[in-house]
């Protein structure tokens, strides 16, 4: 019913109350989420007469006394009772009577919405119907998704530049980091690096050693002392035990994601990557708005890995035979979801509107992410042919699927209007 009125969905000119006065809306109002009425500043006629005030919705008219309301002077606003079932007059607190009107909601429409909300989060209910919408409302929600997801990630930055008083190069590799994490150690990474900001290791960027030891220590992963182990291990584990007394640090212990993961997708080669990163790139964003082509800046973060990390992806014996940190298919998901919102973040600070929209333009030169998400939605028919549109997937699977809010979601919007207009 809810969504039925704020969507002004059947709503027609020639409506009447239950008393038989016309009604004509002029502002459905702003749906309310906390409590009181169900509509704040709605604006209606009635019989030419016009009202300023709130809406209360019900799919009867007695449940206005069995919720109380009528006792309930946060009411007294209400100008209109919009009901499926008028099975009774209401009244405000003051014996007032309110006006009724009722709308259908046809038992079609309310099954497609129980369908669509209460699915299990794993399935997408609406992947037989998706078929069935025009091309051109697909493409235009895919766009604004993908722009959102866009603007989420670019305004993070954004923020803590203003906050850091436009510390770029902390607000890179702060990014950077997070990035690193690829989803599933995103938050750890981000608390590791926000315990040793950018300007506290550049003053040890000249001993890759020193950095490493930082990084693994403050991580919580250095192992503890055994026979027989590799001089390295024994080398950074001084390293830190030094700098940590020297700078009174305090080792974070961010709680890491290692159950289930392949070997090459275990924290420790990727925060060696970080730790080398800061030593050979510390700059990176330069290099990013220098970069002419794509391929250009795939290299800025094309980086083999060094010294231990170049043969280990743990502390461990077993070696690893790459010294490649992270894939070609990583560096393409570190320029999706770190250089260009980054460049996108820059240009909008710097007000460039050309700027920011060649860099969102970045994104449908790059290959689509291939994940459990867009897989799904590749069932469904959403032809996911680069980042751009992988990302809108991405971003309507997240924001809308998962939180159940098929109804706010234009696919489902579509659904329920075809439902309700029968």
């Amino acid at each position: 019913m809810q969504f039925v009125w704020q969507h002004r969905l059947g709503l027609r000119r020639d409506m009447k109350t239950v008393d038989g006065r016309s009604v004509r809306v002029l502002d459905q109002g702003t749906l309310n989420t906390d409590a009181g009425p169900d509509f704040f500043n709605a604006s209606v006629e009635i019989d030419g007469q016009h009202w300023a005030g709130n809406i209360e919705i019900h799919v009867k008219a007695s449940d206005w006394y069995r919720h109380g309301h009528h006792n309930d002077p946060t009411y007294d606003s209400v100008i209109l009772h919009v009901v499926q079932t008028d099975d009774m007059a209401v009244t405000r607190a003051d014996g007032s009577a309110i006006p009724q009107l009722i709308i259908k909601c046809t038992p079609q429409a309310a099954a497609r919405c129980n369908q669509l909300t209460a699915s299990a989060p794993q399935t997408l209910p609406c992947r037989r119907l998706l078929s069935d919408i025009p091309s051109i409302y697909i493409t235009d929600w895919l766009t604004a998704l993908a722009y959102e997801r866009l603007y989420v990630k670019s305004d993070r930055i954004l923020h803590f530049v203003n906050e850091h008083h436009g510390a770029w190069a902390e607000a890179a590799y702060q990014s950077l980091a997070r990035a690193l994490g690829f989803g599933l150690n995103s938050q750890p990474f981000e608390q590791l690096a926000s315990s040793l900001p950018l300007n506290f290791l550049m003053k040890h960027r000249d001993d890759l050693t020193a950095c490493e030891a930082l990084f693994f220590g403050q991580a919580g992963l250095l192992p503890p002392p055994a026979p027989e182990e590799a001089p390295y291990i024994t080398e950074i584990r001084q390293h830190y035990l030094f700098l940590a007394d020297k700078f009174s640090l305090r080792c974070t212990r961010p709680a890491w994601k290692m159950g289930r993961t392949r070997p090459q997708n275990l924290p420790h080669r990727r925060i060696a990557y970080l730790a080398q990163f800061i030593c050979y790139s510390g700059g990176f964003i330069d290099e990013l708005e220098c970069a002419r082509t794509l391929e250009d800046m795939r290299d800025v973060f094309d980086h083999p890995l060094i010294g231990f990390w170049a043969s280990h992806y743990t502390f461990s014996p077993a070696r690893e035979k790459s010294s490649r940190a992270i894939s070609r298919q990583s560096i393409d998901r570190l320029l999706i979801n770190l250089a260009i919102p980054l460049l996108h973040a820059r240009a909008v600070w710097r007000g460039d509107i050309d700027g920011a929209s060649s860099v969102i333009e970045l994104l449908e030169k790059i290959p689509p992410e291939d994940n459990s998400v867009t897989r799904l939605f590749a069932q469904a028919g959403i032809i996911n042919r680069d980042a751009f549109i992988s990302q809108a997937i991405i971003q309507l699977r997240r924001e809308y699927c998962e939180k159940k809010k098929c109804i706010y979601c234009r696919f489902g919007h579509r659904m329920l209007s075809n439902e309700i207009s029968r």
